[in-house]
C-alpha cells in the first residue's frame, strides 16, 4: 500500500460495512424471533406437543448456523480471489431473496409438510449469505484503517448486529402492537420480510459505490493472490482456526440464549409477555451500539486478548445472577439482565473478535481464515444453544441452575482458547506477508 487511506475513505467504507451488516442480520435475526413467537403453530402439525414443536423450530433456526461454516468456505475464497467488495454485494443479495421468499411462504396448514421443508432451505440460504458476510464485512473496515486505530474501525461493522437485532425486534414489535393476535400470527408477521426486499435495494447501493481494500489491492499489484486460500489456510493455520472458534463459543451462545430462545423461556416458564422482553432487547441492543466501538477503542489502546478475556470472566459471574433476575418475574430484572448481559458482557467480546480474529492471517487468505474460524464457533454455540436450553428446561423443571452452568462451562472453554491465541494489536498488516 503506497499510500494510506484518507480519513473520508475510510469513512464511508465503514459505512458501506456497517450498513450492510446492518441489513444482514435483520434478515437473520427476524428469522430468530419469528421462530420463538409464530413458527412453531404455523409450520409444524398442530397436534404436536407445544414444546417439541418450539424444538422442531428452532432446529430449522439452527440450520442456518450450520450452513454458515459452508458460506465462510465459499465467499471466504471469493474474496481472497476475486476481492471483498464483489463478495459483500453477492452475500447481501442472497440473503435478501432468501429473507423475502419466506414472507411469502405458506404454512402446514396449506402446503403440509413441504412447508417446513422450505423453510429450512430458505434459512440454509440465509446461513450461507450471512457465513459469507462477516468476513468481507469486517474486513472492508480494517483493511482500509491506519495503524493503531484498526480494533475502532473494525468494531463498526460488529456495531451494525445490534442494529440489525434492534430494527428485526422493532419491526415485530410494532407489528404485534398494531395487529390484533389473530391478524398477527396468521399474516401480520410477514410484513417485516417484506421490508427487508427495500433494505437490500439501499444497501446493495451503498455497497456498490465502495473501491477495493487497500492491502488487497496491493496483493493484487504485487501478483500475490493465493491459488487455493481454503488449502492454505487449513494447512498452516488450522490451529488458529479451531482456538478462533473456541473464542466465539460463549459470546455466540450466550448472545443467542439473551435475545431469541429467552422469548420462549420468558413466555412458556416465567409466563411474562413477550412485549417486556422484545422491549429489553431492543434498549440493550441500542446501548451496545455504543459500547461495542467503545471497546473496540479500548482493545487498541490495551490489548485484543485482555479486553476479550475479562469479558469470558465477565459472563462466567454473571451467569448465575442473569437468571436470577429473569426469575423475579419483574420488568426491572428482566431489563437489568438484559441490558448488562447484552451490552456489557457480549460487547466486550464482540468487539474486539473484528479485529483479534482477522489480524491472525496474512492479507491473501484473510477473507478465507477469518471467514471460516469465526464460522465454524457458530454450530458449536449459537446453533445448538437453544436446543441444549430446552433440553435443559425439560430436564430440570424449576430450576436455572443448569442454565448458569450451561454458559459457566462455555465461557471456560472460550478464555482458554483467547489465551493460547496470538496479540496481534501491533501487527503490521500492510507488509507483504507469507501464509
Amino acid at each position: 500500500m503506497k499510500t494510506p487511506p484518507s480519513r473520508r475513505m475510510v469513512i464511508e467504507a465503514v459505512v458501506a460495512s456497517t450498513v450492510g451488516t446492518t441489513i444482514e442480520w435483520y434478515d437473520f435475526f427476524l428469522y430468530g424471533t419469528a421462530a420463538a413467537l409464530v413458527f412453531p403453530r404455523l409450520y409444524f402439525p398442530p397436534d404436536l406437543d407445544p414444546v417439541v414443536a418450539t424444538l422442531l423450530s428452532f432446529g430449522t433456526f439452527s440450520i442456518g448456523f450450520l450452513a454458515r461454516p459452508l458460506g465462510g468456505v465459499i465467499f471466504g475464497y471469493m474474496g481472497d480471489r476475486v476481492g471483498r467488495k464483489s463478495m459483500l454485494v453477492t452475500t447481501l443479495l442472497l440473503m435478501g431473496v432468501s429473507t423475502l421468499a419466506i414472507g411469502f411462504l405458506p404454512g402446514y396448514e396449506r402446503i403440509g409438510i413441504v412447508a417446513p421443508i422450505l423453510l429450512t432451505l430458505l434459512r440454509f440460504l440465509q446461513g450461507l449469505g450471512v457465513g459469507g458476510e462477516w468476513g468481507g464485512a469486517v474486513l472492508l473496515a480494517l483493511e482500509y484503517s491506519h495503524a493503531g486505530k484498526r480494533g475502532f474501525y473494525a468494531s463498526w461493522p460488529q456495531a451494525g448486529v445490534p442494529l440489525g437485532l434492534l430494527a428485526s425486534n422493532g419491526a415485530m414489535w410494532l407489528c404485534q402492537a398494531a395487529l390484533a393476535p389473530d391478524d398477527f400470527e396468521s399474516w401480520g408477521w410477514r410484513i417485516p420480510f417484506y421490508f427487508s426486499g427495500l433494505l437490500i435495494a439501499v444497501g446493495f447501493l451503498i455497497r456498490m459505490r465502495i473501491q477495493e481494500t487497500p492491502l488487497f489491492a496491493a496483493v493484487q499489484e504485487r501478483n500475490e493472490i493465493a491459488d487455493a486460500p481454503v488449502s492454505d489456510t487449513l494447512r498452516y493455520h488450522w490451529r488458529d482456526i479451531l482456538l478462533v472458534a473456541g473464542t466465539r463459543i460463549t459470546e455466540n451462545a450466550s448472545f443467542y440464549l439473551f435475545t431469541v430462545w429467552v422469548m420462549w423461556y420468558a413466555t412458556e416458564v416465567l409466563h411474562v409477555g413477550t412485549e417486556v422482553l422484545l422491549q429489553s432487547v431492543n434498549l440493550a441492543a441500542a446501548i451496545a451500539f455504543v459500547t461495542i466501538p467503545l471497546f473496540g477503542f479500548l482493545s487498541d489502546r490495551l490489548t485484543r486478548r485482555s479486553v476479550y478475556m475479562t469479558g469470558c470472566l465477565f459472563f462466567i459471574l454473571f451467569a448465575l445472577p442473569y437468571y436470577a433476575l429473569l426469575e423475579s418475574r419483574s420488568t426491572t430484572g428482566i431489563v437489568l439482565a438484559t441490558v448488562v448481559g447484552v451490552s456489557l458482557g457480549h460487547a466486550l467480546l464482540y468487539s474486539v473478535q473484528a479485529s483479534l480474529i482477522p489480524e491472525l492471517f496474512g492479507t491473501s487468505i484473510r477473507c478465507t481464515g477469518a471467514s471460516i474460524g469465526y464460522q465454524l464457533g457458530g454450530p458449536l454455540a449459537g446453533g445448538v444453544a437453544p436446543l441444549i436450553a430446552t433440553g435443559l428446561v425439560k430436564l430440570f423443571p424449576g430450576h436455572y441452575w443448569p442454565l448458569a452452568g450451561y454458559i459457566i462451562v462455555n465461557s471456560v472453554i472460550s478464555l482458554g482458547c483467547v489465551m493460547l491465541l496470538a496479540e496481534t494489536s501491533r501487527k503490521d498488516l500492510g507488509a507483504a506477508e507469507s501464509n
